[in-house]
């Protein structure tokens, strides 16, 4: 399987990358960590990685071509950069921080759906799965920028299942909690009660390779 993922250089989609190459994929995956995008390049030949900035169209739209080009199209696309506030109640969230947030969250996947669903169309084949939250669908005090991202992200997905045509897939994914670096913002040292992301990827990387047609449409949370 071809597998593009987005935020490929930290937290999940960092374990990610083992493990869907270790299960035999191939794998396009940009982020913004360049040493680390170095270092995955050298590991693991035959794969395409890449910085871009999921806010900027045109670079996405680079990375399409060169990642097909080089890989072959994507018969799975995961949606996994996103960032959290800094926890505040909204009113102290200032509007650059809460612009960002929204723009990579929310804007960032809606660049690699306009650049990637036309070529699932052509090869009549493909999903896309935008990693969501359980603050996508719930809400806690200090993260409102984030949970609105979040339930931005499951209504995006809903809408857009509605529009694919057959044969393809949308898919949002709860990953569940996880000791990230944007866990352990928001929660500390409570955050290490919590599953890695590399024991994480292990149950979630064979769940997210078998999800398609079937699945159109459904809100779903990892195993």
């Amino acid at each position: 399987m071809n597998i593009w993922l987005t935020g490929c250089t930290a937290g999940i989609g960092r374990a990610l990358v083992d493990e869907f190459i270790q299960l035999g994929h191939t794998l396009a995956g940009c982020g913004r960590n360049q040493p680390v995008l170095d270092t995955l390049e050298a590991a693991f030949p035959g794969n395409y990685f890449a910085a871009v900035d999921v806010t900027d169209d045109a670079a996405v739209q680079t990375f399409c071509e060169e990642a097909s080009a080089n890989v072959g199209p994507p018969d799975l696309l995961i949606n996994n950069a996103s960032i959290i506030n800094h926890p505040a109640p909204l009113w102290e969230v200032p509007s650059d921080e809460f612009d960002h947030l929204m723009a990579i969250n929310v804007g960032g996947v809606a660049n690699f759906i306009r650049s990637v669903v036309p070529l699932m169309i052509e090869h009549k084949t493909g999903t896309v799965v935008n990693l969501s939250s359980g603050w996508g669908r719930s809400t806690s005090p200090e993260v409102a920028p984030y949970c609105a991202s979040k339930w931005a992200v499951e209504g995006l997905t809903q809408a857009l299942a509605q529009e694919l045509p057959n044969g393809l897939a949308a898919v949002a994914v709860n990953p569940g909690v996880i000791n990230t670096g944007m866990l352990q913002r928001c929660w500390g040292e409570a955050a290490d009660q919590y599953q890695t992301p590399q024991q994480w990827a292990v149950k979630a990387a064979p769940f997210l390779t078998v999800l398609g047609p079937d699945d159109n449409g459904s809100s779903l949370t990892a195993p």
